[in-house]
């Protein structure tokens, strides 16, 4: 059985994957708005640790495995050549294992050369999930992402020359009512630079626990309505200019979930949008209290 250190946390399109922790914690923990590893310590466990996970598992059950999702916060920032044990490894005792998927972020995608990401690739990784939050350098700053826009826009254009699934999250709100405009567009902007294959929209959650619960317990930081949460995503993807990706809001923390392909879905998921503001009825949105973690 798989011994699990804390709170799992994985993408939603990851919900039937078999999770395992590659390393424990986050190697950056420091945004405002994470509660997710604030109580782990980051370490790497690595090949020998997802053995260990392996062993417990019946032969039988390896053999309906098709995905795998490399858990804790930003495994990427595991050693090339460790990540490669792991893929190796995970290929060998999962016979009809289709797609790994892990969790990166800017900083370890800038620590790694074209090649290493090129051999991580050859190696079996399928799909990189990383967080771009926003594309508004002063939101980065101040939600303590520890890069800038032009960061982001590197480490992603170097996984997606790799040739590596790539998708973006975003986080609706994060900038509060004042910087919602600016917030979207320049996440607008920074998406369409990248041209991602997968981007998610979650909306802001104030946890307890975060650097944020407290900014809203003493005034400092007002969360938008949910009305304003949705002006917001409309103008963020009036924005969006991309080639070829499936743009999705069904994240636990949205008010509305949309879905589709962009550009061709552009125009419906737009009148969704208008229906929902034009209506102001926050009945058929999904209430505070379904809006779990």
């Amino acid at each position: 059985m798989i011994q699990y250190e804390g709170s799992i946390w994985r993408p939603p399109s990851e919900a039937r994957s078999l999770i395992l922790q590659a390393s424990i914690g986050c190697s950056h923990n420091s945004c405002i708005f994470c509660v997710s590893y604030k109580q782990k310590r980051y370490r790497i466990r690595g090949a020998e640790g997802i053995q260990g996970d392996l062993e417990g598992l019946s032969e039988q059950y390896k053999s309906t495995v098709r995905r795998v999702f490399l858990a804790d916060g930003n495994a990427l920032a595991i050693p090339t050549n460790e990540i490669v044990k792991i893929l190796q490894l995970l290929h060998d005792e999962l016979p009809n294992l289709e797609r790994v998927g892990i969790y990166g972020y800017a900083k370890d995608v800038r620590d790694k050369t074209s090649k290493d990401l090129q051999v991580i690739k050859n190696a079996g990784l399928g799909i990189i999930y990383l967080g771009l939050e926003t594309g508004d350098d002063e939101l980065l700053r101040w939600a303590g992402k520890g890069i800038d826009s032009n960061e982001n826009i590197s480490a992603c254009l170097k996984i997606r020359d790799a040739g590596i699934a790539l998708s973006l999250t975003i986080i609706l709100g994060l900038g509060g009512l004042e910087k919602s405009e600016n917030h979207a567009k320049r996440t607008a902007e920074v998406l369409n630079r990248i041209d991602p294959e997968y981007i998610g929209a979650l909306t802001l959650m104030t946890p307890p626990g975060t650097r944020i619960f407290d900014m809203v317990s003493t005034g400092e930081f007002v969360p938008m309505k949910p009305i304003e949460i949705l002006i917001e995503l409309k103008m963020l993807v009036e924005n969006l200019s991309l080639t070829n990706c499936m743009f999705r809001t069904n994240h636990a923390s949205n008010y509305l979930a949309l879905g589709g392909n962009l550009p061709e879905d552009k125009m419906k998921i737009l009148a969704s949008l208008n229906k929902a503001i034009e209506s102001g009825d926050e009945s058929i949105l999904r209430p505070s209290y379904a809006r779990g973690l």
